[in-house]
């Protein structure tokens, strides 16, 4: 009988095969690979040689690639990409701020595996949990929990809206998700304050491409957050345009999710593809605080019943809202007004840094047979009421540059759409709001105003806002609520509009000196215009970047930024990496915070 084959050593080839799988960049010591693709690794064994004829050699491997991606393109950006935009403002000023994903940045798989390992299903029955590992759906719903701390199960992130930040970071202040995962796991897995959303999103984006599921970040701008499923959001408001009281239902300006892309089996039929995953703490799912994943196909066809939340998504971007407003009577009238839930939904585009709206994936188009099927299913009829071409039309605009620390105005614009002319009173109303619907302080108020229109005439109502009046009142999330109430003399009919405006911060500025190459020195130069009338007090700047930067780097300036001047610095840089990299900056201080600027570097590999 032949003498038995003992195996002695092994070598795993990490270094090449981290390379070719593309994990190299992990900083991990253990063999990291990515599935359908080959390996090798080397046996050495002891006694006698390896005989081929004689021996049997068998591995135990198991897979599955329910996440697989066709495009190489896409899977670069969903499953590679360290860093991105992600899109913030409201829906008529669309404008995104830098994240640095860092999903291969040094521990972060490890953090995101032990995150994994002390979530409340492993600690159940760790047996059971980790059998279903290789299940992105079990994956998805762990992580969406886990990302929030709302079911005290020592998850990553605590949510605070109050705009009270000062014993915490303030959610506008981050620009990464690996100082939160570090912070997270440095202070034994306590939760990291604070986040709102998009961080949410953006850190469980972090954590699904680092365990290889393909993700994004997704913006749904006006987005419904309806307490009661009945796909209704009631307003109330007074004569003057102010809210008469507060409502559970919110209509949040932006709010972010991620989608992640995996086959549904336990679904049938074609439910495939990108699934809305929201780790944003809101309504609880099977008793906890997460949501989905929910087939973005299941909430366009709206299918309600299929697993996970998808009532709640479908109200997200297709409640109606009802303005009703509150006379002196006491007597409440329905406004005229169409919905405008669910636009924009929006996500970084492919290789570019620009916009790809994708909300014909959630929606068909508004009016249309296939949306009136998809209601019906849904049993939700519209009630809100068409804005009707004939008549009195309302709507606001802005003057240009709502600048932090500037005056501005807004303009109630009035249509007459018939052939006589008509008589109306008109009245603006503005107050500083939060992202999330919450409304702040009045900042603004115009007297109501009667009007004269001429047949298919315009007619403007301005209202000028003040910085000395705003300047102390807006949160950080430097929004500014204007509602127009007209009332129709002729009709007795009550119009409203509704525009959220942000406040624009100003514009950090990189220039980048030298040649960029790999493991040479660079330097970058930043600076900022204090554009306000008062000094910036307490500067700091932050500065990340992967491959550019190891963690991050803070400056802090020792003087005042006076009103007008230049807040400038230069800081040197050491490139690991080569191709095309993000450098990010925020800036904090105690007048304007989370200004936020980025530039792309390409660097150059080093030469051999």
């Amino acid at each position: 009988m032949a003498e038995e084959l003992v195996l002695e050593t092994w070598d795993l080839h990490c270094d090449r095969n981290g390379r070719e799988h593309r994990t190299a960049d992990m900083g991990c010591r253990q063999l990291v690979l990515r599935r359908g693709q080959p390996f090798s690794i080397t046996l050495r064994f002891s006694g006698r040689a390896y005989d081929e004829g004689v021996d049997k050699l068998s591995f135990n491997v198991e897979t599955e690639d329910t996440v697989f991606m066709r495009d190489e393109n896409e899977r670069r950006e969903y499953v590679l990409s360290q860093d991105g935009l992600i899109f913030q403002g409201t829906c008529d000023y669309i404008y995104s701020i830098p994240w640095n994903f860092g999903q291969f940045e040094d521990e972060v798989l490890a953090i995101c595996l032990k995150m994994l390992d002390i979530n409340p299903k492993h600690l159940r029955d760790q047996n059971r949990d980790c059998s279903r590992r290789n299940d992105p759906v079990y994956i998805g719903r762990v992580v969406s929990a886990m990302v929030n701390c709302n079911d005290e199960d020592r998850g990553v992130l605590f949510g605070r809206w109050d705009n009270r930040y000062d014993d915490g970071m303030s959610p506008m202040a981050w620009i990464g998700s690996v100082d939160i995962l570090k912070r997270w796991k440095n202070f034994g897995c306590q939760p990291v304050k604070y986040g709102q959303c998009w961080v949410f999103a953006a850190v469980a984006c972090t954590v699904m491409r680092c365990l290889g599921i393909p993700s994004r970040v997704v913006t749904n701008y006006n987005s419904a957050h309806d307490t009661n499923a009945n796909l209704t959001i009631d307003r109330y408001v007074n004569e003057r345009g102010e809210q008469e009281r507060q409502s559970w239902d919110k209509i949040w300006n932006f709010h972010c999710w991620v989608e992640s892309w995996m086959t549904r089996p336990d679904l049938g039929g074609d439910y495939d593809g990108w699934q809305v995953l929201d780790p944003t703490p809101q309504e609880k799912s099977e008793g906890v605080y997460c949501c989905g994943p929910a087939p973005v196909k299941a909430i366009k066809e709206g299918d309600m019943l299929l697993k996970y939340d998808i009532p709640f998504i479908f109200a997200e971007v297709n409640a109606d809202v009802v303005y009703w407003v509150v006379q002196g009577d006491g007597m409440q009238k329905q406004s005229i007004r169409s919905s405008d839930v669910g636009k924009f939904i929006s996500t970084k585009s492919v290789g570019r840094d620009s916009r790809e709206d994708i909300t014909h994936n959630y929606k068909y188009p508004e009016g249309s047979e296939e949306e009136r099927a998809v209601f019906e299913k849904a049993e939700h009829q519209k009630k809100s009421i068409g804005e009707e071409d004939e008549g009195l039309h309302l709507r606001i605009k802005v003057s240009e540059g709502a600048n932090k620390g500037s005056d501005f105005d807004v303009f109630a614009v009035v249509n007459n759409n018939t052939d006589e002319e008509r008589v109306c009173r008109v009245t603006l109303c503005a107050r500083a709001a939060s992202h999330n619907g919450t409304l702040g302080p009045q900042c603004g108020l115009t007297d109501p105003v009667d009007i004269d229109i001429e047949p298919r005439a315009e007619k403007r109502v301005p209202l000028r806002i003040l910085y000395e009046e705003y300047k102390d009142k807006l949160t950080q999330d430097n929004l500014i609520k204007v509602v127009a109430l007209l009332n129709d003399h002729q009709t007795g009919d009550i119009l409203v509009a509704v525009r959220d405006i942000y406040v624009e911060n100003p514009p950090i500025k990189i220039r980048i000196l030298g040649e960029p190459m790999q493991n040479r020195k660079l330097v970058a130069e930043i600076s900022l215009v204090n554009p306000l009338s008062v000094p910036l007090n307490g500067c700091v700047f932050v500065v990340e970047g992967t491959g550019l930067t190891e963690g991050q780097l803070v400056k802090e300036l020792e003087e005042p930024v006076e009103p007008q001047a230049e807040a400038k610095f230069r800081m040197d840089l050491m490139p690991r990496l080569s191709g095309l990299q993000k450098l990010m900056v925020d800036f904090e201080s105690d007048q304007l915070t989370g200004v936020k600027g980025y530039r792309n570097v390409i660097i150059a590999p080093q030469p051999l």
